[in-house]
C-alpha cells in the first residue's frame, strides 16, 4: 500500500552514502535520481525511500514522531542493516532484538536524525 516515504536532509551527498551502504544490505539500490532528491527500492513499481531538500527552501528537521520502518526477510537482516547502521554513524535508539513474541527490530536514528527501524515479524 505504502508508495514511498521521503526523509528530509541538509546534505544530500552525505546521506546518498549512508543510504547507498544501508539499504545495499537489503538488497535496494537507486531508483531514482533529481536534483533535489534520491529514491532507493528493490523492484521497479515497488516501494521506495528517499531522501530530500525541503521544497520550501527551509531546513529539513526531524519530525517528532515520526518513524520509517524497514521490512527485513529475517532476523539476521534486522541484525545486519542495524549493525551497518551503527557502523555508518547512526545513532543506536534501541539495540536489534525481541520486542514481544514475535517482533523483532532495532532502531536507529540516521545521520540527520531521522529515526528508523529495521524489522522482522515471525
Amino acid at each position: 500500500m505504502i508508495g514511498y516515504v521521503t526523509v528530509g536532509t541538509n546534505d544530500k551527498e552525505r546521506a546518498a552514502k549512508f543510504y547507498d551502504a544501508l539499504l545495499g544490505v537489503m538488497g535496494a539500490k537507486r531508483m531514482w535520481e533529481m536534483d533535489k532528491l534520491i529514491s532507493w527500492g528493490t523492484a521497479p513499481g515497488g516501494p521506495m525511500l528517499m531522501i530530500i531538500k525541503p521544497a520550501d527552501g527551509n531546513p529539513a528537521t526531524v519530525g517528532n514522531g515520526v518513524m520509517v520502518a524497514l521490512a527485513a526477510k529475517d532476523r539476521a537482516e534486522v541484525d545486519a542493516v542495524y549493525a551497518k547502521a551503527i557502523a555508518l554513524g547512526a545513532k543506536d535508539e534501541g539495540a536489534a532484538g525481541p520486542r514481544g513474541d514475535s517482533f523483532y527490530g532495532g532502531y536507529f536514528r540516521d545521520t540527520d536524525g531521522n529515526k528508523l527501524c529495521v524489522f522482522y515479524v515471525g
